[in-house]
């Protein structure tokens, strides 16, 4: 909830909130829970009007109560799963992608992050640095929008390849500002795939831990929360793993447990009938 404020709601004054900030009443949660005659002896304010204020306040904040079978129709008709194409990357994701959310796929170079194949599919848009790919995502944005208002929406998956590529030369050093623009980043993601429900995919390159040597996702703890789904692949080895397969490990899920692999063999992607258009960014 919010921090009490002048004209937050009638009847809150400036004078008002100071005296209640005095006494440790700063945000509605404060007030909502606080013993009002007290705060009222205290502050010397109206028990009556303290109480009039939460009422309103209440009223203006709470959330609307929403029963199990609402939200359950609200989820199927809000949530769509797209399938990749590949049966072994689809049972890894739970189904396939899943509109409304960020799914990150992370891996070293030539591990088959990207497909040429999977590419004659995708409207491609060039963007080499973090403003270039913003205003894409801007501009995408408002045309998503414009189709759906149109009942004509055909955007239905949005692919970042990558978002290493326009973050890392952002980061560290003296670029106090990297850390802010990569945020700003993937809440336009975020909020590109919860507002348009469109499945947003974005690939990510590997790094290697300074202390233990190892290899992990770049970007850091900070951009770990962004994706709900991270799969990290890497290359099959054994002399009979043909050389377009693939180990998959499933690393971050909000619906499967993770530790999960699947054998992935990218020779196998062909085109689906009745598969969405897809629209991607390429840095």
């Amino acid at each position: 909830m919010g921090v009490l404020r002048a004209g937050l709601c009638p009847g809150l004054t400036q004078d008002m909130v100071q005296l209640l900030k005095s006494h440790g009443i700063k945000t509605v949660v404060d007030l909502a829970s606080a013993d009002l005659e007290e705060v009222a002896r205290k502050c010397g304010l109206s028990y009556k009007a303290l109480v009039a204020l939460r009422r309103v306040l209440l009223a203006q904040f709470s959330a609307f109560p929403c029963n199990g079978a609402d939200l359950y129709e609200e989820l199927k008709t809000s949530t769509a799963i797209l399938s990749t194409g590949i049966g072994s990357l689809d049972k890894l994701l739970d189904a396939g992608l899943y509109t409304g959310e960020v799914t990150e796929i992370v891996g070293v170079p030539s591990s088959g992050k990207t497909q040429a194949g999977a590419l004659q599919r995708i409207q491609v848009v060039h963007a080499f640095d973090i403003f270039q790919m913003l205003d894409v995502l801007q501009d995408l944005r408002g045309a998503v929008a414009q189709q759906v208002s149109d009942s004509s929406g055909t955007v239905k998956v949005v692919i970042v390849d990558s978002v290493t590529a326009v973050v890392s030369p952002l980061l560290g050093g003296q670029q106090r500002e990297g850390l802010a623009l990569m945020m700003q980043l993937a809440l336009e993601l975020k909020t590109l795939a919860r507002d348009l429900g469109v499945a947003v995919v974005v690939t990510n390159h590997m790094t290697r831990d300074r202390d233990s040597g190892k290899l992990k996702p770049a970007l850091g703890r900070s951009w770990s929360f962004v994706p709900s789904t991270r799969i990290v692949l890497a290359i099959s080895e054994g002399a009979g793993a043909p050389g377009s397969e693939r180990t998959a490990c499933l690393t971050k899920s909000p619906r499967l447990p993770t530790g999960s692999q699947e054998t992935v063999d990218f020779g196998t992607w062909g085109a689906l009938e009745q598969s969405p258009l897809l629209q991607g960014e390429q840095a």
